[in-house]
């Protein structure tokens, strides 16, 4: 069954944090609500635990209405940022201290704990303290407390950040696995846009206590609904270039003092218009020598990432632009060089209201 969160929001004396969440998370799948610090994600999260109260809206479990169940009748199971293990047990007994209080048979609650462990890959740990662990296998610890329980649900609030980067990376791929052997709803919360789209199903992209797109990973990052989601997803970042505009099925761009055309009007219709230019550092060519639909600039830095290179280039009075290039480009600061976008892949958005006019894909 699905979970839906109909017109959901809450707010603090005056302050509103969050703004008729309407979202629905089909069962089975990974959802993440991605977002900056202030956005309003753990408050969502705490409230589909019944750890805070919406000021307005519902949340039903298929037909059943369960925003009114008190938190231990929810059956859902949250793993929180800090691991919050009991430091004076061991391994098992923090895995097996839910079944515990709820009653569990001492032979069922034992089975089901080994059961956990062996997919955790934490057997033999069982018996040491968590000062005796790493903070992986506290994390794994922290996991296995919530999944012995089987839930319908489950709610992680960044449970990653507490890890190192190699670390993150690791239990990212790991957390996914679990979450297919499990096949359980999951709703995961992190500021990190690189764990949502490597992670999620579908992603929920919230700022200002409001979603501002929700979709696929692919859907979110091809076709962003406007400039924040578009700036927010994708790394390195998405360039925003002012001063462009349509006219006549044209699209150019003030190069400071004169227009260059970079290519056709993604537009449909011929009206003139002042735009907004998205583009990804991938989507940007350089060039050597001049070339059609090209305008000229030059290298001011490049950073070598491994197997590509980052390229910043300026143009016209000001202008400033990242390139994403192989790592053989012969290119060196300092050169004259002409830049090209790849016309399929750019996004226009309205200057005013932020909106994709003409998303990419």
């Amino acid at each position: 069954m699905s979970i839906r969160l109909a017109h959901i929001s809450k707010s603090f004396g005056p302050i509103r944090v969050l703004k008729d969440i309407d979202l629905e998370f089909p069962e089975r799948e990974f959802i993440t609500l991605v977002g900056p610090s202030g956005c309003g994600k753990t408050t969502l999260l705490r409230i589909l635990a019944g750890l805070e109260t919406a000021s307005s809206g519902a949340i039903y479990h298929g037909e059943r209405k369960v925003s009114d169940l008190a938190p231990g009748k929810r059956d859902v199971a949250m793993v929180f940022q800090s691991y919050a293990l009991y430091p004076h047990m061991n391994v098992f007994r923090n895995i097996a201290y839910g079944l515990k209080v709820r009653g569990t048979p001492k032979e069922e609650a034992a089975r089901r704990v080994l059961e956990v462990a062996k997919v955790l890959e934490i057997e033999h740990l069982l018996e040491r303290k968590p000062r005796q662990l790493s903070g992986g296998q506290r994390q794994r610890v922290a996991l296995g407390r919530a999944m012995v329980r089987k839930p319908w649900l489950f709610l992680m609030d960044e449970p990653l950040s507490n890890l190192d980067a190699k670390l993150r990376v690791t239990m990212r791929s790991e957390l996914k696995r679990f979450h297919l052997r499990l096949e359980t709803t999951t709703v995961y919360v992190t500021h990190d846009q690189l764990e949502a789209m490597t992670m999620s199903d579908k992603i929920a992209v919230m700022d200002g206590g409001e979603v501002q797109q929700y979709g696929t990973p692919e859907e979110v990052y091809n076709r962003p609904a406007n400039i924040f989601v578009a700036g927010f997803i994708g790394s390195p970042p998405m360039n925003f270039l002012a001063g462009a505009a349509v006219a006549e099925g044209a699209l150019s761009l003030d190069c400071g003092g004169s227009r260059g055309r970079i290519g056709r009007s993604p537009l449909a219709g011929d009206a003139s218009r002042g735009v907004l230019l998205g583009v990804r550092p991938q989507d940007v060519g350089v060039h050597a020598s001049a070339q059609a639909d090209c305008i000229e600039g030059g290298i001011e830095m490049i950073q070598l990432v491994g197997s590509e290179k980052l390229v910043d280039l300026a143009y016209g009075r000001g202008g400033q632009l990242t390139a994403q290039v192989k790592a053989d480009a012969r290119l060196g600061v300092g050169q004259r060089v002409w830049i090209g976008f790849d016309a399929a892949r750019l996004h226009l958005f309205d200057p005013a209201s932020g909106r994709n006019l003409a998303p990419a894909g």
